[in-house]
């Protein structure tokens, strides 16, 4: 599931997980019943294929050490990297 802002990533994820849900890697959620999710934000697509492939190592490196996914962050390792 694509979204937008970080609160509607926080919302839908805090959604996902009650009642029993799961948190695991890399934005992924598995609701009540089973069901696994991956919770990204829409910008994620524009960091790991922006043309610059240290960016997108970089980000996909944050991405990794991630549970639910952070667009600050991610944006943030992209900025940073050389």
């Amino acid at each position: 599931m694509n979204c937008e802002t970080q609160p509607e990533i926080d919302e839908l994820w805090e959604k996902l997980k009650s009642g029993g849900g799961e948190e695991m890697q890399c934005g992924w959620v598995k609701d009540r019943f089973g069901v696994c999710w991956q919770i990204v934000p829409a910008v994620l697509n524009k960091l790991l294929h922006g043309g610059n492939a240290q960016k997108s190592a970089s980000v996909m490196k944050a991405m990794m050490k991630m549970v639910k996914l952070d667009i600050q962050k991610l944006q943030q390792a992209y900025d940073d990297a050389v």
